[in-house]
């Protein structure tokens, strides 16, 4: 959960957001230390009057600028590249839900299921219990098992919404008339806040996704007692 203030990322709650945020600071290190020596050049030339001629006119000098950058860029392209893949890569998914956006809610049906569905809106700031955070509160939560691969289906009815969860590492967008699909791992049991990251009307700030993760058994009882509020 997000706090105020805050200047990096959310605590990972999933590997593969775990890898973005060691990629993050990996590419930001290579920028601290681009910027550290730009800076010193600038300073140098500025405040010093020596001249080396040898600068002036260097075979030597042109190489390392043109070979440098080009290493550089190689050492922040592999990495990119390997997690891109990762986000990618969906195999055997344990559980699959759809999630379609709405002008402006979300609605999850759980397909492994014949009858487990659910709209989740916003919790009006007038009827929100103690503890719980306002614009960031639905009234149903997408339940997942925890350290289980789930495969999340997207799309939209009416206009482009993006169905987004930052701590996991997920954003996807939802698309009136395609399907698409992603995939994420919760490494831990939790509750996770995201929201809409598509503008997409009036209400776009008031459709926020909510998912919690739980144990496995505490899932199975879940489901049953949607299955048998369902049947009722």
């Amino acid at each position: 959960m997000a706090h105020p203030s805050q200047l990096g990322f959310q605590d990972a709650a999933s590997p593969v957001m775990e890898e973005l945020l060691h990629f993050h600071d990996h590419a930001l290190m290579i920028v601290i230390l681009i910027s550290t020596l730009i800076l010193y050049i600038m300073i140098a030339m500025v405040s010093t009057e020596l001249t080396n001629k040898y600068i002036l006119d260097s075979q030597e000098i042109e190489i390392i600028w043109t070979v440098l950058p080009a290493v550089i860029l190689i050492l922040i392209a592999l990495p990119s590249l390997r997690i891109l893949y990762l986000m990618d890569e969906i195999n055997d998914p344990h559980l699959t839900v759809k999630a379609m956006g709405h002008q402006w809610y979300w609605s999850y049906e759980y397909t492994d299921y014949n009858d487990l569905g659910f709209d989740s809106y916003m919790v009006p700031t007038q009827d929100l219990a103690p503890g719980q955070f306002r614009l960031l509160e639905a009234d149903h939560r997408m339940v997942v098992p925890v350290e289980s691969p789930i495969r999340v289906l997207v799309s939209a009815e009416d206009v482009l919404h993006s169905w987004t969860v930052p701590a996991l590492g997920v954003k996807m967008d939802a698309v009136p008339g395609r399907l698409n699909q992603t995939a994420f791992i919760t490494s831990r049991p939790g509750i996770f806040y995201g929201q809409c990251s598509e503008i997409c009307g009036a209400n776009h700030s008031f459709m926020p996704i909510v998912v919690e993760a739980v144990p496995l058994e505490h899932f199975e009882n879940w489901s049953s007692l949607m299955l048998e509020d369902a049947s009722l």
